[in-house]
């Protein structure tokens, strides 16, 4: 069963040492899930490859970029760059990518208290010091107090939802938003008041999810809105 994540790490480009390290923690964590899924509705799907490809190789496809968006944020001068998972549900993309960066700090920020105490176990258990978990709405968060904001969710934006998550980053700061497809987005952002000019896109690959996917979700994205251009 690891083979299918193991192949799809090696596609994403991620290091030998890299990749045993995930595989240790990811079919740990994918355990987890499946093993309270039914009591917490933390995904959905119990299917081991189907979690594989759409939740976890979906949440590390956009790794690198994340990377590079926290080591902009060092070049800043920032000592410690926070990494905020709103909406964080049963931890995707924020454990995924706590796993594979684990110089970067990551809060997890979840409404739900008996999801925040799956997160806090999963955190224990895959051995992630760099992790918190914050049980508030994001409405409620501290403002500015994360760098980058990460967004995974398949429900559109609106105006009052990236109001919400400007406010919790500085002046510098980034959100980051797991999208589909190109099109949607476009119209998305065009009905925020958003033009093209004014977010940066990136295409995500992700391994083998044509093959588990509807041709709907096929196609992914990172949308990238830097709160100085907003």
């Amino acid at each position: 069963m690891a083979d299918l994540l193991k192949q799809g790490l090696e596609k994403l480009n991620f290091s030998q040492n890299e990749i045993d390290s995930l595989i240790i923690k990811m079919e740990q964590y994918i355990k987890e899930l499946i093993l309270f899924n039914s009591a917490y509705n933390l995904v959905n799907t119990d299917n081991h490859d189907e979690i594989v490809v759409r939740h976890i190789l979906d949440s590390l496809a956009a790794a690198g970029e994340i990377k590079k968006l926290a080591d902009a944020q060092k070049a800043k001068g920032k000592n410690k760059v926070v990494i905020g998972d709103i909406g964080s549900g049963g931890g995707l993309p924020g454990i995924p990518l706590a796993s594979a960066l684990p110089d970067i700090e990551f809060v997890l920020v979840e409404r739900m208290s008996k999801r925040c105490a799956f997160l806090e176990n999963a955190a224990a258990i895959l051995g992630l010091k760099n992790v918190s978990v914050l049980n508030k709405e994001a409405e409620k968060v501290k403002k500015e107090s994360i760098d980058i904001a990460v967004f995974r969710a398949f429900r559109p934006l609106d105006k009052t939802m990236i109001k919400t998550l400007l406010d919790l980053i500085p002046s510098d700061g980034v959100l980051a938003a797991y999208k589909a497809k190109k099109e949607k987005i476009i119209e998305e952002m065009s009905a925020i008041g958003y033009e093209e000019k004014d977010y940066g896109l990136k295409k995500l690959e992700v391994p083998f999810l044509t093959d588990t996917s509807s041709d709907e979700s096929r196609e992914r994205n990172l949308v990238i809105v830097s709160k100085s251009l907003a």
